[in-house]
């Protein structure tokens, strides 16, 4: 009982570390405007243009951290504070998004094959904990807990396969933001500083995902085990 309260913890704390970290982060450097006074719209526009991709819209949308790339109609979508505010985490996040409309346009590998696993998570995620339940309540039909870590083990696979999809944008980011003179020398440390506190987030969601499929393989080894 002890060692499960202690995996709990750890499921829980994990993810709201990450959390805070990146809140903390993004609203220090939020305060802070870049030297060339650009909104995250501007500096999306501007390095969609530089890498040829004027089909790609920049598009304002509701919510805090919200920003994402629709790689379906080709849109860069920003938070309110980012699309309009001139600051250093502004312009990072806008970098970032902008940076998975370049992996798009390059085919990236990783992020094919996440968007390959979309429709798949989408169903598996439906259904694994209803054969996990019902595996785990009713002993004699370990099978069904099978079923349920398969169909879990996708959604671990896309956690997994997300964190290079995360990685890579951030690193095109700093490279376009930098080479286009879109933040100083002094403000290219705080912007890395957003990202990697964003990728975080990542991280603990992959761990806390993959901790929990080896729990409950290790319950079906015992289950199994003890039949």
């Amino acid at each position: 009982m002890g060692g499960y309260l202690i995996y709990l913890a750890i499921i829980i704390i994990i993810p709201i570390w990450a959390q805070m970290k990146v809140k903390s982060a993004y609203t220090k450097y939020s305060k802070i405007p870049t030297s060339a006074g650009m909104s995250g719209a501007e500096v999306a526009r501007r390095i969609l243009d530089a890498n040829g991709l004027s089909n790609v819209a920049v598009r304002e949308t509701q919510g805090v951290l919200s920003d994402h790339y629709n790689p379906l109609n080709k849109t860069v979508f920003l938070s309110s504070s980012n699309y309009h505010q001139h600051s250093v985490a502004g312009a990072a996040v806008a970098a970032h998004e902008v940076g998975h409309a370049i992996q798009d346009k390059e085919g990236y590998a990783a992020l094919r094959f996440r968007h390959a696993l979309v429709p798949v998570v989408n169903i598996t995620s439906k259904f694994a904990w209803i054969f996990i339940m019902i595996g785990i309540l009713v002993t004699a039909m370990p099978n069904f807990l099978l079923i349920g870590i398969i169909l879990m083990a996708a959604g671990v696979v896309f956690q997994i396969v997300t964190l290079p999809v995360e990685f890579n944008a951030s690193s095109r980011a700093m490279d376009q933001i930098v080479s286009l003179g879109l933040i100083s020398n002094a403000e290219e440390r705080d912007a890395r500083k957003v990202l990697s506190a964003a990728a975080m987030t990542y991280v603990a969601a992959a761990a806390v995902a993959v901790l929990e499929l080896v729990r409950l393989i290790l319950i079906f080894t015992n289950i199994t085990r003890n039949d």
